[in-house]
């Protein structure tokens, strides 16, 4: 059974001129260890989705499911890292990681050590007093990832988290988010991950899910079968980088060059599904 279930998911909106649809009959699967990106061209949806995905929205149409029961509001088992990092500026440090274990009432020993670990695990130290106005983007958003994974959560579902840092800062902590999945004592089962970046998608993920343009369906789902860790300059790396953009660029238009450009073993239109 997949850890998480998107089953033919369609959203649309009302509006002055008539309904505007964004996603329309989205399917793939999500297994445990999967570390899925999501890539597409602007404005297809791709936060919309991922916010469906953890229940903090409803599909138009469709069902998540997550270990075979429904999604219908937003999930303990899940959690977000934001683009915006969305601290709380009043808080501290300490007290922003805390936030959602407090939510949840848990007692104060079992959230202090908790926060404890994950500020450490998140390289934090020595910065559990200050604010996030004191704090790099890069530092402001590790607080947004040790707070995320302070839950304990199954799922790990990123909002092109890096977006806004600078190139160095976002290479540093792609690597470190990589150690944190991979390390069997530390939670997540599996990663979600938005992107706009393709490079970013390839250098991190598994599988990529490439949606087209709005209303987005699922274009590709394209195993990423690349050594870790992964050498961008590689010429099956540029072919990937290659296959993902021509995706996107044409939106699956049918005898595009795409379908050429697809490297061995990976079909165009190969369904999203669990690999």
């Amino acid at each position: 059974m997949a850890l998480i279930e998107v089953q033919d998911i369609q959203k649309s909106y009302p509006s002055h001129h008539g309904t505007i649809s964004i996603i329309n009959n989205v399917s793939f699967d999500v297994a445990d260890s999967d570390f899925v990106a999501i890539v597409g061209p602007s404005g297809c949806g791709k936060s919309t989705l991922l916010r469906i995905i953890q229940g903090l929205e409803r599909p138009t149409a469709g069902e998540i499911r997550f270990r075979g029961h429904p999604v219908t509001t937003c999930s303990n088992e899940m959690a977000m890292v934001f683009q915006s990092f969305a601290l709380l500026p009043w808080l501290t440090i300490k007290e922003n990681v805390a936030f959602g274990l407090t939510a949840r009432g848990w007692s104060p020993d079992r959230i202090a050590s908790q926060v404890d670990r994950y500020i450490s695990v998140t390289g934090l130290m020595g910065f559990e007093e200050a604010y996030p106005r004191e704090l790099s983007g890069g530092m402001r958003q590790r607080v947004g990832l040790a707070r995320a994974l302070a839950v304990d959560p199954a799922v790990l579902l990123m909002d092109e988290p890096f977006s806004s840092l600078d190139p160095l800062t976002a290479e540093g902590l792609r690597e470190e988010v990589l150690q944190l999945w991979r390390d069997p004592g530390l939670p997540p089962e599996a990663v979600i991950l938005v992107t706009h970046n393709i490079e970013e998608a390839l250098l991190m993920a598994d599988r990529v899910i490439v949606l087209s343009r709005r209303p987005s369906h699922v274009l590709a789902g394209v195993p990423v079968r690349l050594p870790r860790p992964r050498d961008r300059k590689s010429e099956a790396f540029y072919e990937l980088t290659d296959y993902l953009y021509s995706l996107i660029t044409e939106g699956g238009a049918s005898g595009g060059t795409a379908a050429s450009k697809a490297p061995a073993g990976v079909a165009p239109g190969e369904p999203g599904g669990v690999q």
